[in-house]
């Protein structure tokens, strides 16, 4: 099987990364309105994208024929080079409390071309306390620091602070990457003036807002609050460099916060509950009120000037005065003056005529009388004034 040379590996890819794009032109005319969110610019699939390994030191990677080096420039960097062929970029720096400006700048070193090989020199603590200042972090932990970022491929202990034509053919270095303000020292108004000269700088943008010194001042600004943590969390007072007397001191300081923490949190529990009894209060409030005006208006309803009750009322009364009454006769019936004299009707034993012609009877019989209803109501009063 023919391994396929530089131009056909080339022209592979090519075909590989448009049939790619086709493909993905194709899935987004395809897919929904759901999945073309998802797609949109600036997110990126769920992968691991991250290295498993730290980076590996310069000193413990095999040996390279330097003869074998040849420089590209920066149009063919630009444009991009073989797989096997990497173009070869250089950062340097102190890289004290390794913070975000740090790999933010190594971010940009990485992405400066398509295909970066990336080398970061760390320099010593005897160079860095010559011309910088003390650090915080010594050269091992600033060396460990820079081995876990991920956009470094190669770690380069000991760095020199200028850089010299031998250091950059040993390590066939391509291009040095760094911000593009002048860094005066070691006697020099720019370290970088000869690399710039030579057409292999690369310059990188600095990350305002963040960087070592800012956080050292942080630190000495507000001293009294970070002692006073690390004598919460177990340090002693001779491992922090502080006097018997200031120790007392940052414990008093600590008692008395803590007696404000807890008054603090009492006024705001207090806040609390009495926001919720004001809360309750009116919820109670407005319930009593819907109830009573219910209440008024069902009591009203009943016994209200024109309530149920009233009405209940009437119509008993009525039916009692209907049932204790006797019933009035017409308007229309005659008096008893002008009524007809009532049929008489004669009583068996009582008449004032003498009976029809018979035959009498031989004994003697009670005479009888004719006795009208006028005649009877006169008797009866006749008999009610006599009982009198």
């Amino acid at each position: 099987m023919a391994v396929p040379d530089d131009a056909g590996r080339e022209m592979m890819e090519a075909q590989s990364s448009s049939g790619l794009v086709l493909s993905r032109k194709r899935r987004r005319e395809s897919s929904t309105r759901d999945s073309e969110e998802g797609e949109r610019l600036g997110k990126y699939p769920k992968c691991t994208v991250g290295l498993k390994n730290p980076a590996p030191f310069a000193d413990e990677l095999l040996p390279v024929d330097p003869k074998a080096y040849e420089r590209v420039s920066m149009e063919e960097a630009k444009r991009g080079t073989r797989a096997n062929r990497p173009v070869r970029v250089y950062a340097d720096g102190i890289f004290d409390v390794f913070h975000s400006g740090h790999a933010r700048a190594l971010m940009q070193a990485k992405r400066l071309f398509p295909n970066t090989h990336l080398i970061v020199g760390v320099c010593s603590d005897d160079l860095t306390h010559k011309y910088k200042g003390f650090t915080v972090m010594n050269e091992d932990e600033r060396y460990d620091a820079i081995r876990h970022c991920r956009y470094v491929d190669e770690v380069v202990r000991n760095a020199p602070w200028t850089l010299s034509p031998e250091f950059l053919i040993k390590h066939r270095i391509d291009f040095v990457a760094h911000d593009d303000i002048p860094y005066s020292s070691a006697g020099s108004d720019d370290v970088y003036k000869h690399i710039k000269d030579a057409g292999m700088f690369a310059p990188t943008q600095r990350t305002e807002g963040i960087s070592t010194s800012d956080i050292i001042t942080r630190i000495v600004r507000d001293y009294d609050v970070y002692v006073r943590r690390n004598l919460q969390r177990g340090y002693t007072a001779k491992e922090l460099n502080v006097s018997f007397i200031n120790e007392k001191k940052y414990h008093l300081q600590e008692r008395v916060d803590k007696v404000k923490r807890k008054v603090r949190d009492v006024e705001e529990k207090s806040k609390e509950f009495v926001q919720k009894v004001e809360e309750k209060s009116i919820d109670l409030i407005q319930k009593w009120e819907e109830k009573s005006r219910e209440f008024i208006g069902n009591f009203l309803q009943m016994f209200g000037p024109e309530g149920a009750l009233k009405h209940m009322l009437k119509e008993g009364k009525g039916r009692m005065l209907q049932a204790i009454s006797p019933r009035q006769s017409p308007n229309s019936s005659p008096t008893r003056e002008e009524r007809s004299p009532s049929p008489t009707f004669r009583l068996p034993f009582f008449t004032k005529t003498s009976p029809p012609p018979s035959p009498r009877p031989h004994h003697s019989g009670a005479r009888g009388y004719l006795i009208s209803e006028d005649d009877e109501d006169e008797d009866v009063d006749e008999d009610e004034d006599e009982e009198n």
